[in-house]
């Protein structure tokens, strides 16, 4: 186990931690496949420290994760969960929105309920995978204030305010990329290059697209 997580263990064993671990924070651990490059899949910790990881379509993963090890972890303020016992006890602006989505009382009854939810849905890369159970999750804990949670903002957040957990999930991640670029250039030449990067603008724009611009086009 790396030295990040065995720290993390160790404190969860000391205090009651909501998960992805947390007692006055919580934990998003970020997993990226090293075999495909620069993908990232999420997933969620419960209380008790299971993983649950929405990697399959009707298949919700417990106690494992579906690819490889921790490379990046973002930790989290639970001061920004919305827990509300009842309508009036809402600590975010959309309570009724909140409430008619699914609130929760505990970490992980967020879980829970995200878990049922998608017990029922067919994953795929572009319109349903794991950033959207996160998205769920996220939405409702309405963490941060907000219930407008989808795979690019989860996305952007754990790029931009993530940790990498050591120097070899950093090599480990962006190596095979790295390999494959060269690799490519090597044999094709430059056309590889704008190959490659046209198509991961076209990704980017199916996502940006899909979720801000064409509602109903990424529906999960």
């Amino acid at each position: 186990m790396n030295k990040p997580l065995q720290q993390a263990e160790q404190k969860r064993q000391k205090r009651f931690f909501f998960s992805f671990f947390c007692s006055t924070d919580l934990d998003i651990f970020v997993f990226v496949d090293s075999t495909l490059c620069l993908s990232i899949s999420c997933c969620f910790y419960r209380e008790d420290g299971v993983i649950l990881d929405f990697s399959g379509s009707s298949f919700v993963n417990v106690d494992g994760f579906a690819f490889g090890a921790a490379a990046i972890y973002l930790q989290l303020d639970r001061k920004q969960c919305c827990f509300p016992p009842n309508l009036s006890g809402h600590t975010c602006k959309h309570g009724y929105r909140h409430t008619e989505y699914g609130t929760a009382l505990m970490w992980d009854d967020a879980l829970q309920s995200s878990m049922r939810q998608f017990e029922h849905r067919t994953y795929n890369l572009f319109t349903c995978n794991s950033h959207s159970f996160v998205a769920d999750c996220l939405n409702r804990l309405c963490y941060g204030g907000s219930m407008g949670w989808n795979m690019v903002n989860v996305a952007a957040l754990i790029l931009f305010k993530g940790h990498w957990i050591n120097s070899m999930s950093i090599l480990r991640s962006f190596l095979p990329f790295i390999l494959v670029l060269c690799l490519g250039i090597l044999l094709v030449g430059w056309p590889f290059l704008i190959g490659l990067f046209s198509f991961s603008f076209l990704l980017l724009g199916w996502f940006v697209l899909g979720t801000y611009f064409v509602k109903g086009l990424i529906e999960c």
